[in-house]
């Protein structure tokens, strides 16, 4: 049998320090009772199926994992595949789900978080459901910033018009995307710039068109670069939104590795130049922008 958990329960997009509260409580509750630490959460957002309407997230479940592992040294990450069935499982069995299946001592929750068919299972009713098992619940409070309740939905509208530093600010973490690099159309290397391509999943939240001050992680090596989020209108003419980083003072080979691009700031839209020339020095100017920001 699995060892026993302390289970953090929810959806999570983005971990924000909202989420944060749920996660460093289970980890605490888990050095108190010698458990894992666990997170329990879904594969697609409950709102797709519920209502229909498809929510941009922040993160994939690969990016998700990733941040609670990285920023909470939680490796126990259970995700439940949200389909029809578990959209009509009644709360109570969804609770037993949790206590027998995934062996939960503890469980924490948000104070907003619903579940079981049509939403009727509160942190109240697993709470007591719980007390009647022997079994821990803690129910946490909304966090606020700025006089603002810090939610996924403004971290959402943040990031959709460039807003880095402050979404970051509400995310307690850069804003991320983890993807495995892609070739590209390889003209970077004859203009002194080589990048790597990456690509936003399906599903998944683009940021405002235009050039960030980033970090690449490749492992775990730490680097400043140059992103592109757009359509490359000076040499693709394209629609494919592609993500295009400019890794200053590296050259490797890096097709097929998985790597981590860190968003810190949003320097400029992006543009269309005359020719390859003139985004070649741009090019340049957003290098240096990005060295004096990190400095």
């Amino acid at each position: 049998m699995d060892k026993k958990r302390v289970i953090a329960l929810g959806f999570f997009d983005g971990i924000h320090i909202g989420h944060a509260s749920l996660l460093n409580m289970a980890n605490m509750r888990a050095r108190e009772l010698g458990c894992n630490p666990a997170v329990l959460t879904f594969d697609t957002h409950p709102s797709k199926l519920l209502a229909g309407q498809a929510v941009p997230l922040l993160n994939s479940a690969v990016g998700r994992v990733d941040i609670i592992e990285r920023q909470f040294s939680i490796s126990d990450v259970l995700i439940l595949h949200f389909d029809d069935e578990m959209r009509t499982m009644e709360w109570e069995e969804f609770a037993q789900v949790l206590f027998f299946d995934f062996n939960a001592v503890h469980v924490v929750v948000g104070h907003d978080f619903r579940f079981g068919y049509k939403g009727l299972g509160t942190p109240e009713k697993l709470r007591d459901r719980c007390a009647e098992k022997g079994i821990g619940c803690d129910i946490m409070r909304e966090v606020w910033k700025n006089g603002r309740k810090v939610s996924s939905t403004y971290i959402r509208e943040l990031i959709s018009r460039g807003d880095m530093e402050t979404a970051n600010e509400y995310l307690g973490h850069p804003h991320c995307l983890v993807d495995t690099v892609r070739y590209g159309y390889k003209l970077g290397r004859t203009i002194g710039a080589p990048t790597i391509n990456m690509v936003f999943p399906e599903g998944v939240l683009v940021p405002a068109f235009g050039v960030y001050a980033t970090k690449v992680f490749i492992g775990k090596s730490e680097h400043m670069a140059v992103t592109n989020i757009g359509v490359r209108p000076t040499v693709a003419n394209g629609q494919e939104v592609t993500v295009e980083s400019y890794i200053l003072d590296y050259n490797g080979d890096l097709y097929g590795r998985q790597v981590r691009v860190d968003f810190h700031k949003y320097m400029r839209p992006e543009m269309k130049f005359s020719g390859v020339e003139e985004l070649k020095a741009q090019i340049h100017r957003d290098a240096e922008a990005t060295r004096e920001y990190f400095s």
